[in-house]
């Protein structure tokens, strides 16, 4: 499956992972013992009937050759196939720790920009006004909007603290370099260490921007924001390990020592790690124990690069990685899908292709050999006992080919389920973590003291206006996440907004309900969402539209107004699904409401506001939670999953805030197959009948999604689909191909190949990896038939063939009789060699000879054969 790295892994050594795969290692075993039994059968052969077996040894060496490759190529592109997988698991948690950090941590440094500029933070550090205690309820008031922060203060330019929030560590001065670096920067500083700013931590992640005197421009102070990092990683880790807690998530520094540890107890912060930032499939020791280990750094986050060094790494002890996983995901898929997605085997999984070929060819190998051998009497018993053991040396190969295929396609389903269940778990984890900025952003704009005043003014005149729009462009122009900010008085009047088209927003209102919302906003802490739709001050797209109430100046708080801030949701949030599927090949995201209704989309076939055909249980898939599956996708098998928000710190989850979003991932393997999947199943297992002297051998094979027959002794041999040469020249839409036969001459015989399908029911067949060319010699024409599969080559008496009536029912019909196995309770149709080389050799088809003189016997046959046919 596509894993979530551009990198290029070297080659892997099998040795090393062996040991630890006790499933690849049993297939090992059987592969060897197989090799040997193939040895030991082609040896009996050329001593006991050499001639006779002549046909056949080299079809025996190539297959005993063919086994000695897979004992080796088999084995290493297994295990190569589980290395990639856990690899690519472990990555995608990997850069998902790494991103996520980065993310977050660029809000923080727009936070510092904006909050040192606070008019009213910045007149206290001046001096202007003396009020400690305003300044501070100032700064809770914004710490309770923006909650990631554990302590905010403000310092003079002598590193003395004027006010701060956290009560349980009271400071009065701070010798640390960061102020005097701070006061030199024109921008925000960045520390993660440990500092006297912070006594009561080992280290801690703060963020400092210097503070201007309002009126003169003169630097005066320093404003600290203390991320709470500790907490913040703790939530990381705990939404995001695996339950199983098989790995350790992991931030490290550039030193490759551990910052921060899902597990502290098994990997404590402050240890130095191995770590593999290239994807090399090797084994990393630790600690006296051997790791697999996949280490991202930051590409960074529009324009912030995030700490220096910083990675994301994930480990995961060698001796569990490809233990403990027991899955069931093919036992909740139905034959059609699960046979349709392994019909691309080739394509997502090369290891499972390589052993669906070999069970083909070693089954084409057992069944040309009974065919070969099919009525012949005398010596040619000698080879039926060699048949008979590579008859049944190639059932084992065929039953460890069909376990080996189980368990290798349901491992690499699984795996990739649970990655395209966890990026959908990352997308609305992307998603909540950026609207809870939304959120914060609104509501402490609201408190903002000029629009406050002027709001609760009885007029507002163009001066006062003007500085409205002037504070709106100001703060637009520091967050670009917004296409619009306005603010409306008591009525839903428009008085002040940034954006286009301004001179149709100022002065129209919102809409009524809206306006009722936000009036009805009882504390600082509320705030009003828009539901997802078209908004005319977004250009009539949809988006998100957050507000908070204004509140007048004083103590009483009467609303006198509100602010909105409209998200600029169409690049944003496609911003997000990019980032949620970097490096994933053939898959495409959505977000979508509970309804099904597309909120963004990676898939320019399904814009926005468009409804998304999914099966609806998945949109019922509980908060917090993710599904998966697999199911057909715009005519391609694909894997679905799907998670749903859980909302981020107290947003969505006690604020009070309910607007559930979905994100939903396809990741498709290949179209959907139409024609016949692999048709060989219990359904058509032919049960051993008493041998007749007078029995009569059937090749029996697959087309149309039925099981069908032909005499055995028309029938040379069967050849993959691969062998036929397409050409130009045939003039009939049967002809699809010729195929050089070699001969013992050395020359070349050329002959026709037709499709069977295309014959029986006029339209062409589907070629899958199972496809065969039966050739098929009748007098002196030699034929290929191309069918879906083959199957068998059994013997039926004479009473269990009977001539069907329906064979006179148009001159395409080439089955002119049905042969009652298993008790009657299968019947395989019969092609007619004689009726099928008439048709292709000048297209027309003899009619059966007469029935009106049949003997009562047959009367009899007949009517029990229409019953079969009615059932």
């Amino acid at each position: 499956m596509p894993n979530a790295t551009t990198a290029h892994p070297a080659s892997i050594h099998t040795e090393t992972f062996l040991p630890y795969m006790r499933d690849v290692a049993k297939c090992e075993q059987s592969l060897q013992e197989l090799n040997l039994m193939w040895r030991v059968i082609e040896a009996s052969a050329k001593m006991n009937c050499p001639v006779e077996a002549k046909t056949i040894l080299p079809t025996m060496a190539a297959t005993r050759s063919g086994f000695s490759r897979l004992e080796r190529e088999l084995v290493s592109s297994l295990v190569e196939e589980k290395v990639r997988n856990v690899l690519a698991e472990i990555g995608t948690k990997a850069q998902y720790v790494i991103d996520i950090v980065v993310r977050n941590l660029f809000e923080r440094t727009a936070d510092v920009g904006f909050l040192a500029t606070d008019r009213e933070l910045c007149n206290f550090v001046a001096g202007i006004t003396d009020s400690a205690d305003a300044a501070r309820y100032r700064l809770r008031e914004y710490r309770n909007k923006y909650t990631v922060y554990d302590e905010i203060l403000l310092l003079d330019t002598e590193g003395n603290v004027l006010v701060q929030i956290d009560p349980s560590t009271p400071l009065e001065h701070s010798a640390d370099p960061l102020i005097r670096q701070t006061l030199e920067s024109d921008t925000y500083v960045e520390i993660f260490r440990a500092t006297d700013l912070r006594p009561g931590k080992d280290r801690a992640l703060i963020y400092a921007r210097r503070m201007h005197h309002p009126q003169t421009g003169a630097v005066i102070g320093v404003l600290c924001l203390c991320f709470h990092f500790e907490e913040e990683m703790a939530g990381i880790f705990c939404a995001h390990r695996d339950p199983e807690a098989r790995a350790n998530m992991l931030l490290l520094d550039g030193d490759n020592r551990v910052i921060s540890s899902a597990d502290a107890l098994w990997i404590p912060p402050g240890t130095q790690v191995p770590v593999n930032t290239g994807g090399q499939p090797q084994l990393m020791m630790f600690c006296g124990r051997e790791y697999l280990v996949r280490t991202f750094t930051s590409g960074g986050y529009q324009g912030y690069p995030g700490p220096a060094g910083w990675q994301g790494q994930v480990m995961i002890p060698v001796e569990v990685a490809f233990t403990g996983i027991v899955s069931d995901v093919l036992s909740r898929l139905s034959p059609e899908l699960t046979e349709g997605l392994l019909s691309h085997a080739h394509s997502f999984c090369p290891p499972l292709y390589d052993i669906m070929t070999a069970a083909k060819t070693i089954q084409r190998i057992v069944w040309n050999g009974q065919v070969m051998t099919a009525g012949q009497r005398g010596e040619m018993q000698k080879l039926k006992t060699i048949l008979d053991q590579i008859s049944e040396t190639g059932n084992r190969s065929n039953e460890l080919f069909a376990q080996s295929i189980h368990d290798l396609y349901q491992a690499v389903l699984a795996s990739s389920m649970r990655d395209a269940e966890f990026t959908t778990g990352l997308l609305v984890d992307l998603l909540d973590r950026n609207l809870y900025e939304r959120s914060d952003d609104c509501r402490w704009w609201a408190l903002t003291p000029e629009l406050r005043a002027a709001l609760a003014a009885p007029d507002i005149d163009q001066a006062t206006a003007a500085k409205l729009n002037e504070i709106l462009a100001y703060i637009n122009g520091l967050y670009t996440v917004y296409t619009r900010l306005f603010v409306y008085d008591r009525h839903g009047r428009i008085v002040a907004a940034t954006g286009d088209a301004l001179e149709s927003v100022i002065g129209s209102s919102i809409d009524a309900d809206t306006l009722a919302q936000v009036m009805a906003l009882r504390t600082q802490q509320q705030y009003h969402v828009s539901s997802f739709a078209p908004s005319a001050l977004y250009g009539g797209r949809d988006t998100y539209i957050y507000h908070a109430a204004i509140r007048a100046l004083g103590n009483d708080g009467e609303v006198v107004g509100g602010i909105g801030i409209v998200f600029d949701s169409a690049p944003e949030l496609r911003n997000m699904l990019d980032a949620g599927l970097a490096g994933k090949d053939k898959m495409s995201a959505l977000y979508v409401d509970r309804r099904g209704r597309i909120l963004s989309s990676t898939d320019a076939s399904r814009p926005t506001g468009s409804m998304l055909d999914i099966d609806p249980a998945l949109l019922q898939v509980a908060n917090g939670e993710g599904r998966s599956g697999v199911t057909v996708h715009d005519g391609q098998y694909a894997i679905v999953a799907v998670s749903a928000s859980n909302g981020y710190r107290e947003f969505k989850v006690s604020d009070g805030y309910k607007e559930d979003v979905i994100a939903v991932v396809f990741q498709c393997f290949g179209a959907l197959n139409h024609g016949n999947q692999q048709n060989a199943g219990s359904d058509f297992h032919l049960e051993s009948e008493a041998a007749s002297a007078d029995g009569l051998e059937y090749a029996t094979f697959f087309s149309d999604g039925g099981l069908f027959a032909i005499s055995a002794a028309n029938v040379m041999e069967a050849v993959p689909y691969s062998a036929v040469l397409p050409t130009s020249m045939g003039n009939r839409a049967e002809q699809i191909g010729v195929l050089g036969l070699s001969r013992d001459d050395q020359h070349k015989e050329f002959i026709w190949v037709f499709d069977l399908g295309q014959l029986i029911r006029g339209t062409r067949s589907a070629v899958t990896g199972s496809s065969q060319v039966m050739i098929v010699r009748h007098g002196a024409h030699t034929i290929g038939l191309l069918v879906d599969e083959l199957h068998a080559v059994p013997q039926f008496n004479p009473a269990q063939i009977i001539h069907t009536p329906f064979a006179m029912q148009g001159e395409s019909m080439l089955v002119s009789q049905v042969i009652k196995a298993n008790g009657g309770k299968l019947l395989i149709q019969s092609i007619e060699v004689e009726r099928l080389f008439a048709y292709v050799v000048d297209g027309t088809i003899p009619l059966p000879p007469p029935m009106s003189d049949a003997a009562p016997a047959q009367q009899e046959k007949q009517q029990e054969q229409r019953q079969l046919m009615a059932a």
